[in-house]
């Protein structure tokens, strides 16, 4: 008697959805966890930008002492400064973006789209630059950013009437300030403007950004008059300050406290300038000078090399400063502090500043016994400590954003179309300069044949 014979017609599951080993998900559904995922983390990122974007409009960063929110962010969370920068420049924009920062916010957009995306985003041609993001890569977003950019570059016309037109004024004010007035080509003041971020970590003002730019510009002219930062410490110039022995000693003492010349000065700023410069006493009465001491105090050459060498950067905690160091008693040498390693630090102009006259203070023994205080008396530079995170940080952020009404899912990143094809750039740039209303003609790279 023949047997029956049955045949298995069940699909055999290709290498796609085969589990891996000891019941790992399939290639599948590691596929849906990545999309689904980044896209999850897409969605906190720009909570995280929102939070940053409005840290930095309140200046929370300041009353740590921070030169910039990104500084504060690379101190605070260990993001490297450039990307802290980034980070900083890309929430700014977001606030004026609603529908970028909106399809970011349910995961559409990843944070590499949204970065180029902000570079040339603008509320009148958002709309067009969302359709194209859903279409395209973030290597094409980058190459579109770098042509629309290049067509501002190909117009010869604006470049001959930008040089023409620049001029630079100074005019002397009622009170006595200089009034700075210009219009300069666009490489010339990006020049200026790069010169002034890298003078701006020493400006001493930290309390608007127009301040700050106008301390860079004096750090500026003062390193175009003098090397800062030689390898010997030369006294290249004398700024003379008369202050009565009195103040000196004790800043809420009454006394003459002023510059040569020139206006009044508070104590504090008297001891700043004094905390690293040669004094020279000079004796009067009724006026009349009586005697001129000797230079006294003045840090050694050999000292400061061994500051350098033991600091290397500013001191201040966060700051990475190595340009301008001046050198600050700890305990002031007009209240008995000596000057030795252990009683001297380096400090940058800014940050030389804010532990005299910003309300900042530093107590202790360099190098490892320094405590750093704020405006309000919280200790600086002490060990942060991890944030609790739940067991499953994904699975809360999950949860987190379906509370708010977020689905997101493996198709929620997904491109809306694409079969291979490369981005057409001149019609892509064609379709933004229209919303610009800029019949300006694309540059020659693009008259493609």
């Amino acid at each position: 008697m023949e047997k029956d014979t049955f045949e298995d017609t069940t699909p055999i599951p290709g290498p796609w959805e085969r589990p891996g080993e000891d019941g790992a998900p399939s290639l599948s559904e590691l596929d849906d966890t990545i999309a689904e995922l980044a896209a999850t983390i897409d969605a906190a990122t720009y909570r995280l930008l929102v939070a940053i974007a409005e840290f930095d409009r309140r200046e929370g960063w300041a009353l740590t002492g921070a030169r910039s929110c990104a500084h504060w962010l690379s101190y605070r969370i260990g993001l490297e400064l450039s990307t802290a920068r980034d980070r900083v420049r890309v929430a700014r924009k977001l606030e004026e973006l609603p529908l970028i920062g909106g399809c970011m916010a349910r995961g559409e957009l990843s944070c590499s789209k949204v970065r180029a995306l902000a570079r040339i985003a603008t509320p009148e041609n958002e709309a067009e630059l969302v359709t194209m993001a859903r279409s395209a890569t973030a290597s094409e977003l980058e190459r579109l950013v770098r042509a629309y950019r290049e067509v501002g570059k190909a117009d010869v016309d604006r470049s001959q009437r930008q040089q023409d037109g620049r001029y630079l004024q100074l005019r002397h004010a009622e009170d006595g300030s200089v009034i700075v007035e210009g219009r300069l080509p666009p490489e010339v003041g990006a020049l200026l403007q790069r010169a002034l971020e890298a003078a701006e970590a020493e400006g001493v003002s930290t309390e608007t950004p127009a301040q700050r730019r106008a301390d860079a510009l004096g750090v500026v002219a003062e390193r175009a008059l003098v090397n800062t930062d030689g390898k010997e410490r030369g006294e290249p110039y004398h700024v003379v300050v008369h202050i009565d022995a009195e103040v000196l000693e004790d800043r809420h003492a009454e006394g003459q406290c002023s510059v040569e010349h020139g206006s009044a000065i508070s104590a504090e700023t008297a001891r700043r300038l004094c905390c690293d410069a040669p004094v020279v006493g000079l004796f009067e009465a009724q006026g009349q000078p009586l005697s001129v001491g000797r230079k006294s105090r003045r840090v050694s050459a050999a000292l400061w090399r061994a500051l350098r060498s033991r600091d290397q950067t500013c001191a201040f905690p966060g700051c990475e400063q190595t340009l301008g160091l001046r050198v600050h008693h700890v305990e002031h040498w007009a209240d008995g502090g000596e000057t030795t390693k252990e009683n001297c630090i380096c400090l940058c102009r800014r940050c030389h500043w804010l532990v005299h006259e910003g309300g900042f203070r530093v107590t202790g023994r360099a190098p490892d016994g320094l405590v750093f205080e704020n405006r309000i008396g919280q200790r600086l530079g002490e060990r942060f400590e991890p944030p609790e995170l739940p067991s499953d940080p994904a699975g809360a952020l999950r949860a987190q954003h379906v509370e708010q009404g977020i689905e997101i899912d493996a198709r929620t990143n997904l491109l809306d179309r694409w079969w291979g094809d490369a981005m057409d750039l001149d019609t892509a740039v064609q379709v933004l300069l229209a919303r610009e209303g800029d019949d300006a003609a694309l540059p020659s790279w693009s008259q493609r044949s």
